[in-house]
């Protein structure tokens, strides 16, 4: 499997300043590897008011197991929600956080 390093922050950034693509071949390496974590690794956000509020969550390990809701951890804009999200994927990953 596709090992990130966390020295990495130019890929980083770029991901930050266009999160929905297209990527470079390096990002798109990371972005998959970030996408095929294990299921009870995976954060996520749900979405609680159409089209206009996101709650940070994580995924259960076993099928039909309920979601961990971060019910502190809402927001408005669904573009720092998925910063969030791979905020948090990148450090369980990496072991790294990132600001």
């Amino acid at each position: 499997m596709y090992q990130i390093d966390p020295s990495r922050t130019d890929l980083v950034e770029e991901f930050r300043n266009n999160p929905y693509g297209p990527y470079s071949p390096e990002l798109n390496l990371v972005v998959n590897r970030l996408r095929l974590m294990p299921m009870g690794d995976r954060h996520i956000l749900v979405c609680t008011k159409n089209g206009c509020e996101w709650m940070l969550a994580k995924m259960p390990s076993k099928r039909g197991a309920a979601v961990e809701l971060f019910k502190d951890r809402l927001f408005t804009n669904y573009d720092e929600g998925i910063w969030e999200v791979f905020r948090m994927r990148w450090q369980t990953v990496t072991g790294e956080s990132l600001a």
